[in-house]
């Protein structure tokens, strides 16, 4: 949900190329953009897209008013990009392990993926990658800036997301201003299992005082991903066990690696039923390797410390803010140790469902 983009010299590959994609397409993208305002004013706005605008303009004083969210220039404009993604994340990982490849960028630090405009050149670069590296290119709703773009507009509402239901819509907004709050470099998981833990947290209050429409809506919506969000997290649980066996052969590992694939395959078909055939994961069960089982892991595993602190500031979201800006400036070894201290119980029993 958040591909932060850098910019500058990078490890590994990264070429001018790279980066003149990013900036020219983020350029297009800010440019796409109009006022919130200006699209409710114009009669050829459809009825539909100026509802969504209109909760989302609610949406934006909520994060302010009552999560302590940046009030900013973000999310107060929309941009309809005509094309179904922000950009297209690219992840990498071996055969048997779940350890993302990094990229590296003066701004956003080392992240497990890189992010493309074009769909065609993240295919490209994906299938440039060694063979030996299981990859997965997926689409992102939406991505944050950090903040630094808010001096010329901020980063905006899109048509990639603004269909979603209410509590949906909600979440994302909160999850992307998150990152303007706290940000570490070369730490994907704990900048993402923060924001996921904002989102979490601020839907479900966002979602007390919404209409019980929107709240139905979104509980159908929410009973489905946690249903998936437990299937691939067992099933990740399943893989690294075999992954990190010292006493079983490659060859023994990819035979039982294969086995828990085919597992997860049709538990899924299982779920689908329940489902009356809801097909909204097809997509992912359909590239399910170990880059995208690795990049989904990120937003998910601090996420139950994250909660476990926030009831300790009392609730108060400012100063689990606070909270979290000390966790963010401790060495990363030390930040991680204060976190499995808050939630040891859940983190152990890989507890990342909770609301």
């Amino acid at each position: 949900m958040a591909a932060l983009l850098g910019a500058g010299c990078a490890s590994h590959t990264t070429g001018v190329g790279y980066y003149w994609q990013s900036v020219t397409g983020h350029v297009q993208l800010m440019r796409a953009a109009r006022p919130v305002d200006d699209w409710l004013a114009d009669e050829a706005t459809p009825s539909t897209l100026k509802a969504r605008l209109e909760s989302a303009r609610r949406i934006r004083q909520f994060a302010v008013s009552e999560l302590a969210l940046p009030d900013n220039a973000s999310y107060h404009r929309y941009a309809d990009l005509r094309r179904r993604a922000a950009v297209y994340n690219v992840v990498a990982a071996p055969a048997l392990s779940l350890k993302l490849q990094t990229w590296c960028f003066p701004v956003a630090g080392c992240v497990g993926y890189r992010g493309y405009f074009s769909e065609a050149d993240a295919r490209a670069f994906a299938d440039s990658l060694d063979d030996e590296l299981e990859v997965s290119v997926y689409p992102v709703p939406a991505y944050s800036t950090l903040g630094w773009m808010n001096w010329a507009g901020g980063d905006p509402l899109l048509n990639t997301f603004i269909t979603y239901p209410e509590g949906e819509l909600a979440r994302i907004v909160f999850h992307e201003l998150a990152h303007q709050v706290v940000y570490v470099q070369n730490d994907t998981a704990f900048n993402e299992s923060f924001a996921t833990a904002v989102e979490r947290l601020g839907g479900a209050r966002w979602l007390t005082r919404s209409t019980e429409q929107a709240r139905a809506d979104y509980a159908t919506f929410d009973q489905r991903r946690r249903a998936f969000r437990a299937l691939t997290r067992a099933t990740r649980e399943r893989l690294a066990t075999i992954y990190d066996d010292p006493e079983l052969p490659d060859d023994a590992k990819l035979l039982r690696k294969a086995a828990v694939m085919d597992d997860f395959r049709q538990q899924y078909a299982q779920l689908k039923t329940r489902w009356n055939g809801y097909a909204g994961y097809d997509a992912f069960v359909a590239r399910a390797n170990n880059a995208s089982f690795a990049a989904q892991a990120a937003y998910d595993q601090w996420v139950p410390a994250f909660e476990a602190l926030f009831e300790r500031e009392g609730r108060d979201f400012a100063r689990f803010y606070d909270a979290v800006r000390g966790l963010a400036d401790r060495p990363k070894d030390e930040r991680q140790t204060a976190l499995r201290e808050l939630a040891p119980t859940a983190l152990a029993a890989g507890d990342t469902t909770r609301p």
